[in-house]
């Protein structure tokens, strides 16, 4: 509260997204942060437990996108190197950003490798869930996170996405989402229950990232594509996966409240203007 209060601190960006942020929900006044001079706070993974209120209910927009330990001297990938200039950037104009060539499908050790750059191997697809090779536009106010950390919050007023959703209105949603760990049935399990609490409800449009969760060994094993259409595969709204956002990086910095423009034919874009 003392950094996300203090005037002299202009932004928080830890160095990466750890795993126990939901134990600080209850100890953050959210409310009180209404009328406090909002500064950003980016980063992903866990992170996202303590963003997505921030924007929900501090009305504040928060940055998903590289933590800090990403941002290395070394590094050269234009989506990683461009985090702080769009966050230095007023939004008077729009902010694009193009999909990746290559995603990056193992972290290199940091304590063996402080400064390594993304290792970037792993040619990226985007890929419509409906199978279709048709070009897709949608847009609407951002808002999501990695799925392992917010599904936890559905139902409570730390994950009131519904909400957000009847107050976007015409403007419309996109919902996006990440997997960091989760097997594709826990997966299902996990979408089923945001489905209940009507999380994908009135979307104009879906976006999941690249899974960084192990492959099932099994050829007969449920896969990820199938967990992810056992759910989302009669939603209205386009769903595009393997989207540059999460845990294999690179990846977006995508603004939560702002509002976005998804193109996609083979290749995908985003563009993210100021929130209205």
């Amino acid at each position: 509260m003392r950094f996300l209060t203090d005037p002299a601190v202009s932004a928080i960006l830890p160095p990466w997204g750890g795993e126990l942020a939901s134990e600080l929900l209850d100890l953050l006044d959210f409310e009180s942060l209404q009328s406090v001079s909002p500064k950003w706070f980016m980063g992903f993974s866990d992170l996202s437990t303590l963003q997505l209120p921030l924007t929900l209910i501090s009305g504040w927009a928060t940055a998903h996108g590289a933590n800090l330990m990403d941002l290395a001297p070394t590094q050269t990938d234009a989506l990683t190197t461009s985090v702080l200039s769009i966050l230095a950037a007023d939004f008077s104009g729009p902010i694009v950003q193009q999909s990746s060539t290559r995603y990056q499908e193992k972290w290199v050790d940091f304590a063996v490798k402080v400064d390594a750059p993304l290792d970037l191997t792993e040619p990226t697809h985007w890929r419509r869930l409906d199978g279709s090779t048709e070009a897709v536009e949608f847009g609407g106010r951002l808002i999501g996170g990695c799925l392992d950390a917010i599904a936890w919050l559905a139902g409570s007023k730390y994950g009131d996405i519904p909400r957000f959703i009847q107050e976007s209105g015409s403007r419309g949603t996109v919902l996006y989402l990440e997997n960091a760990e989760m097997a594709p049935p826990c997966m299902v399990r996990a979408l089923l229950a945001l489905r209940r609490q009507g999380w994908f409800d009135g979307l104009s449009g879906l976006l999941i990232g690249r899974s960084a969760a192990p492959t099932p060994e099994s050829p007969t094993s449920l896969s990820y594509a199938d967990a992810l259409s056992a759910v989302l595969g009669e939603l209205s709204c386009p769903v595009i996966y393997d989207v540059d956002i999460g845990h294999q990086p690179p990846q977006f910095t995508l603004i939560n409240g702002a509002m976005a423009h998804v193109w996609f034919e083979g290749q995908g874009c985003v563009t993210q203007t100021a929130g209205v």
